[in-house]
């Protein structure tokens, strides 16, 4: 029995959509800091606070997704520029990932702890935001990934189909997010930093790959309406 086109292109929009997030957005990773993060809480506030950061980071990845284009659309920029320019951001990004995952994880560590003030903070809505959404589970790179995501439709392929699958696989990010920040304890224990740094090395492989396509589709994107310029 085959696929409606419409899920059918869904589908396909959100295999390639998941792993670009999942390897820039390193929930795995991520769930060691969040575990120092957290430490002295129940594990009522652990919950809630993990479903609280991962509902805030979909929203900026959605509203990244469906309205990043848009304003910088609104600013004269094209779209072939725009895939060019996050694709480079988002190699660049992978390629420091994978060179030096340590300095990564100082930086994420840096921006979650707050200098010890997220474990004494008795609002967990304020910190579910700001610092732990953005910019720890979700920053300029995260962002970055979206917006060149949203302008990486294919010719072939109908713009709502492909946003419904590129939203769904955000959504599912978001998922992973609260599971990963919810048992943030146990994936430190399975895992450890040698297997944290293992998963990051391979998240960012897969994230350079990912921001040399979305190049690449720019640099065509250029010679195509170069060549029918040159025909008229």
């Amino acid at each position: 029995m085959s696929l409606p086109p419409s899920l059918g292109n869904a589908i396909n929009s959100s295999l390639i959509a998941f792993p670009a997030l999942f390897s820039i957005i390193n929930p795995l990773g991520a769930s060691l800091i969040f575990a120092q993060a957290t430490q002295g809480r129940t594990r009522k506030e652990v919950i809630e606070l993990a479903r609280l950061v991962a509902l805030n980071s979909l929203a900026i990845l959605l509203v990244s997704i469906w309205f990043g284009s848009w304003i910088l659309s609104f600013f004269g920029i094209s779209m072939n520029a725009l895939r060019i320019t996050g694709g480079l951001v988002v190699a660049s990004r992978a390629w420091v990932m994978l060179q030096q995952p340590e300095t990564s994880e100082a930086r994420k560590e840096k921006q979650a702890l707050q200098g010890g003030r997220t474990v004494a903070a008795p609002d967990l809505k304020e910190r579910a935001f700001f610092p732990l959404a953005m910019p720890f589970t979700v920053g300029p790179g995260s962002i970055s990934v979206a917006i060149a995501l949203s302008s990486s439709c294919p010719p072939h392929m109908p713009a709502p189909d492909y946003f419904m699958g590129v939203s769904a696989a955000a959504t599912a990010m978001g998922i992973v997010v609260a599971v990963a920040y919810a048992y943030a304890e146990r994936i430190v224990s399975m895992l450890g930093v040698t297997g944290a740094r293992i998963v990051s090395r391979l998240a960012a492989l897969i994230l350079l790959a990912i921001g040399i396509q979305i190049l690449i589709s720019g640099v065509q994107g250029f010679l195509v309406e170069t060549l029918r310029l040159a025909h008229h």
